[in-house]
């Protein structure tokens, strides 16, 4: 049984000088760029890994996920990219992007970035025709619920231990999660004009900016 999350979110946005990238390689990129900068953040297109390795977190948008996995590897990103979570990089996978970070993936041709402990079904909801809205109420954000637009999206089969549910549908389906400096998203926030889960994500780069700039404890002799 996934457990709820105790995490807090604060309201205010990040501060300027926090960059997020935004990868762009395919997909709804664009309007994840809008949403951020609405809130403060220096929010730039990510295609090259010089450009990835510049940014303090990084948004995987939604769009096609086996063509967003074929181009990480065509783009030489898969790697590298992988290599940046494991050193603490924030990453918010929004729809496709939540596929891409799940360590478990039903009907995915392609390798995932699988950093995350959480099983994804992709389409879960059935094909574009069957987009729907839901108002959802999101663990630690605060102003009620969040109105949220699934447009041929996944869902969490099953979150790890280590994992945070964030927001169920009413039938206990999950579909936001967190684990540690990572996001999953089932939704597409960037589709509505409320900014509150950019500025959750918002919330987590700055917090980890923040903790990589802190001095270390001295080690007592």
């Amino acid at each position: 049984m996934p457990r709820a999350s105790r995490i807090a979110v604060a309201t205010t946005p990040a501060p300027a000088d926090v960059r997020v990238g935004v990868l762009a390689l395919q997909g709804d990129f664009a309007e994840h760029l809008v949403a951020l900068r609405a809130l403060g953040a220096d929010a730039v297109e990510v295609r090259t890994l010089d450009q990835l390795r510049t940014v303090d977190g990084l948004v995987i948008p939604g769009g096609e996920s086996t063509t967003i996995a074929r181009l990480l590897i065509a783009f030489d990103l898969l790697e590298p990219l992988r290599d940046l979570i494991a050193g603490g990089l924030p990453v918010w996978g929004t729809c496709a992007g939540a596929i891409l970070l799940a360590k478990r993936v039903t009907n995915l041709d392609r390798p995932p970035l699988a950093v995350m402990d959480i099983t994804v079904e992709r389409n879960a909801f059935g094909r574009q025709v069957d987009s729907f809205e839901a108002d959802l109420d999101i663990a630690g954000i605060e102003g009620g619920p969040l109105c949220a637009v699934f447009i041929r999206a996944p869902i969490i089969r099953r979150a790890g231990r280590g994992v945070d549910v964030l927001a169920s549908l009413e039938d206990g389906t999950i579909v936001a999660a967190r684990e540690g400096r990572l996001l999953a998203t089932s939704f597409h926030p960037e589709l509505t004009d409320d900014r509150r889960m950019h500025g959750l994500f918002l919330q987590m780069v700055a917090e980890a900016k923040a903790a990589s700039a802190a001095p270390r404890p001295r080690a007592r002799r």
